[in-house]
């Protein structure tokens, strides 16, 4: 069986017919520099003209006023935006209360593709319900074959027993199905790409999916960025096209087949938090801190705009996350601390709320860890591992030994008790490793690291800010550096950016490792880039580095 057939890019992939990792890149670099070559695009006929969240084409069997507000929370649905689309929804359901695509559109504003903690497990049967209380009756209100494929995917989500696991790839095997069916429908495999890029997540699970896709969740999601790009290339302001092609390569190595798409997109759908955000997964990956710091603060404003009692903070606390860490890469501590005064507002309209708690107290943390600003703090059961992480830093930067002992036997005990949390096990490591160096047990400390590097290299790279605050390549690094181990400290700060582009913390590491080696033009090379970064930065390396430069 055919299940995806991308016509310029990802061609039939069947069981004994599919691409080759070399073959897809080849396919993918193509489209990348057939957009680029360009110069512009051209735009295929499309009937929706819709300036704040994109441009698409989406007819169904309803007309008039409920397929405008269906259209609406098509293009909301797009980006994310499930408020916004779940209010168009069910304003085209009140119009047309047998629109059978209405209430699939709604049930899927209650289906994060990617995010499992924002998944909620009960009001997809819910809405489709709604529509009728059996399949039977539900399917006799979508008039065409294209619309039932739709509802059967929405059904095949709500109504599967079992795992969220299983509901995601159930979602997948229906999309796929539909798009066999309608290989030329945009829509089609715009939804497609997405219920993809939900599958994948579970496939990273190291689950079998069945006798057809037995790939990686990183195939499966290059494969759902191929159809996406494809998409795009028609069409470079349809907004699902864009969001999912950034979702598809957020990794360091593709990221940059999804600048393109990630440059467009908040223009596309300037109407949606998620959609000004988005593009920063791929800016990050580029160490661009200048656009995930702006365009971080251009979401949070948009989400803080559209707040209101009794909502979720899900993007004022995802943007003030990003966005202070973008601002603390390119040197502007002072941002920094006004991101933590904006989540400190962000908990203060949600009284108690997990998400927000837990921003707030990783914002404090990092900001600690990121200006190496040490101070110690009550060692107390409520400390979450970020700020653990800062304590234990800060007290054995600060020679408060015992502190930081306490400290590491507190992540010790934690990490014994979650042995499958990796960063919290990765923090435990860090903690007690550099306690172990301040006390003179050097050897010992940076076998725990080279460790703790074992396990992070495992890890995919973050698809985002650090994680651990403190790279666990940097910190191993830095305790080379201390012991006069230039030449394996350097290696440890390049895998470090090679990992996590373009961090000055990493660049200055490596820029003194090259210096203590004689290596005038790395020293040089890494010492201007930390300062171009950081240069307007009130600490004593800015001085180092101009020295180094003779400014």
């Amino acid at each position: 069986m055919n299940y995806l057939h991308c016509s310029s890019v990802v061609g039939n992939l069947t069981p004994s017919n599919r691409f080759s990792w070399g073959e897809i890149m080849k396919k993918l670099m193509t489209v990348v520099l057939s957009i680029c070559l360009q110069g512009g695009f051209s735009l295929s006929a499309i009937s929706a003209e819709l300036e704040q969240i994109g441009t698409f084409d989406f007819p169904t069997s309803a007309s008039g006023e409920a397929q405008k507000h269906f259209t609406l929370g098509v293009g909301y649905l797009h980006s994310f935006g499930w408020k916004q689309a779940r209010t168009e929804f069910r304003k085209a359901q009140e119009i047309d209360p047998d629109f059978a695509l209405a209430y699939w559109g709604e049930s899927l504003t209650y289906n994060h593709p990617l995010i499992p903690v924002l998944q909620d497990p009960d009001s997809p049967k819910e809405t489709l319900n709604r529509l009728g209380s059996t399949s039977e009756e539900r399917h006799s209100k979508a008039p065409t074959s294209k619309e039932k494929g739709f509802l059967r995917a929405a059904e095949a989500f709500a109504f599967t027993d079992g795992s969220l696991g299983d509901k995601r790839l159930a979602w997948m095997y229906a999309m796929l199905d539909l798009y066999e069916n309608f290989p030329e429908d945009r829509e089609v495999a715009a939804f497609t790409a997405v219920a993809m890029l939900s599958g994948a997540t579970v496939s990273n699970d190291n689950r079998v999916l069945n006798n057809f896709l037995t790939e990686s969740g990183t195939e499966i999601s290059m494969k759902a960025g191929a159809m996406a790009m494809d998409l795009f290339r028609e069409n470079p302001n349809h907004p699902g096209a864009a969001h999912y092609i950034i979702h598809s390569f957020d990794h360091p190595t593709y990221a940059p087949l999804a600048l393109s798409a990630a440059e467009k997109y908040a223009s596309i759908a300037p109407a949606v938090s998620h959609a000004r955000h988005m593009p920063t997964h791929i800016f990050i990956q580029h160490g661009m801190w200048d656009k995930v710091a702006e365009w971080n603060d251009s979401a949070f404003l948009a989400g803080w705009d559209l707040w209101e009692p009794g909502d979720a903070a899900g993007d004022q606390n995802h943007s003030s996350d990003w966005g202070q860490y973008g601002d603390l890469q390119r040197g502007n501590f002072d941002r920094s601390e006004l991101w933590i005064e904006r989540a400190g507002n962000v908990l203060g309209n949600n009284p108690g709320d997990g998400r927000s708690t837990g921003t707030l107290k990783t914002m404090k943390a990092r900001h600690i860890i990121e200006t190496e600003d040490w101070r110690t703090y009550e060692l107390n059961e409520s400390l979450n591992s970020d700020e653990l992480l800062a304590l234990g830093l800060s007290a054995a930067n600060l020679g408060e030994l015992d502190l930081a002992q306490s400290v590491a036997d507190r992540l010790s005990t934690l990490a014994s008790n979650s042995p499958n949390n990796t960063t919290l096990n990765l923090i435990s490591m860090e903690i007690n490793a550099l306690t172990m160096f301040r006390k003179g047990q050097e050897d010992e400390a940076i076998d725990m690291l080279m460790n703790a590097i074992s396990i992070a290299e495992d890890q995919s790279p973050p698809r985002g800010a650090a994680s651990p605050l403190k790279p666990v390549h940097e910190l191993a690094g830095d305790l080379l550096l201390e012991m006069g181990n230039h030449s394996k400290a350097a290696e440890l700060y390049e895998t470090s950016l090679g990992r996590m582009a373009n961090r000055p913390r990493a660049l200055l590491g490596a820029a003194r490792s090259y210096a203590g080696m004689n290596d005038d033009y790395n020293a040089r090379q890494n010492f201007q880039a930390f300062y171009s970064l950081w240069k307007d930065a009130d600490i004593a390396a800015v001085s180092e580095a101009e020295n180094y430069l003779g400014l």
